[in-house]
């Protein structure tokens, strides 16, 4: 039982994390911005917004964004199936456990009211990319959080067998 449950735990780790932190990274590349151009030479008139990069494709962004919402909710899988393996394994009071327990639920957090909803606005409201340098430096975090928890399950500092 107990290498199934880490099995499990590992490749959804894989599957899920490892896909929802690549949309999350990218989207902001994709996603289109505007950009005041000047035309409109009358008082009163609206400068033009336009695309500032060829490269931006809303549907590539759309697609991301379903990624990150789609992956981030099957990613309850992880900690779900870690919680698990580490009470088959009598591990649940191990140092290293709740701590990772806890960036696994500030990552989770970050996904669900910052990041999935900053895509969502960027998406229905574009901007010069003033929102989207931020919504990158979040998905930095996320990212971080994660690779942090991959380490704490590496170096397993505080284990009774470490």
């Amino acid at each position: 039982m107990e290498g199934l449950l880490l099995s499990i735990h590992v490749l959804a780790g894989i599957v899920f994390v490892g896909g929802s932190a690549i949309a999350a990274s990218l989207f902001p590349r994709y996603v289109p911005v505007t950009a005041d151009v000047g035309v409109g030479s009358a008082v009163g008139d609206a400068p033009t917004q336009v695309s500032t990069e060829t490269e931006r494709n809303r549907a590539v962004a759309i697609a991301l964004h379903r990624i990150t919402r789609g992956y981030g909710l099957f990613g309850i899988v992880v900690p779900v199936v870690g919680i698990a393996a580490a009470l088959v394994q009598g591990r649940i009071g191990e140092i290293w456990i709740t701590v990772s327990m806890i960036l696994t639920a500030v990552a989770g957090g970050l996904l669900a009211l910052q990041i999935y909803p900053r895509q969502r606005d960027a998406l229905a409201t574009p901007d010069g990319g003033e929102r989207l340098r931020k919504l990158s430096m979040l998905a930095g975090i996320y990212n971080l959080l994660w690779a942090t928890v991959v380490v704490l399950m590496i170096v397993r500092p505080g284990s009774a067998t470490a």
